[in-house]
């Protein structure tokens, strides 16, 4: 596991690039912010987290499943990494940041990062309107209908998060 790469991985490398090419400008993994996301838009107040399906337990997902061997351990750290990723989600959305999410099997073949890269850019052009009162929380993880899910939320009090 001392393999792994937390940054900079194939997806990661293979998003940013589309999106530079979209006219993009960002940070990457801004130490500053909660979570040290993948991507960061300080100019739409937007950061972009890329999860592997496998480590970060994407359901119903083809890419993510459990070893056969020492399965009590890799549903544990899989069970942690979840309830982090909830965790760091809340916190940016309190902070007043908008989450992108996106799983490694959107950004697979050419076509299907194609279109995730046109929906998370022509939703980054939209914020360039006039802010609303509401927060908005977008998550890109429909892996059937590659459909970008926008959450509008109230201005509602989160619970605190222990840290």
């Amino acid at each position: 596991m001392s393999k792994i790469r937390s940054k900079n991985t194939k997806p990661e490398v293979k998003l940013r690039k589309a999106l530079f090419a979209q006219g993009f400008r960002y940070r990457i993994n801004d130490k500053k912010i909660a979570g040290s996301p993948d991507i960061v838009f300080p100019k739409y107040k937007t950061v972009i987290f890329v999860q592997g399906c496998f480590w970060h337990g994407h359901e119903n997902c083809k890419l993510s499943h459990l070893p056969k061997s020492n399965v009590e351990f890799w549903r544990s750290k899989m069970e942690r990494n979840k309830k982090r990723d909830k965790q760091i989600k809340y916190q940016l959305i309190v902070s007043g940041w908008k989450v992108i999410e996106v799983w490694e099997c959107e950004i697979k073949t050419k076509l299907r990062l194609k279109r995730t890269v046109d929906k998370i850019a022509s939703w980054l052009r939209g914020l360039d309107k006039p802010p609303t009162k509401r927060r908005v929380h977008v998550q890109l993880y429909d892996e059937f209908e590659d459909d970008v899910k926008i959450v509008a939320e109230d201005e509602i009090a989160y619970p605190k998060l222990k840290q």
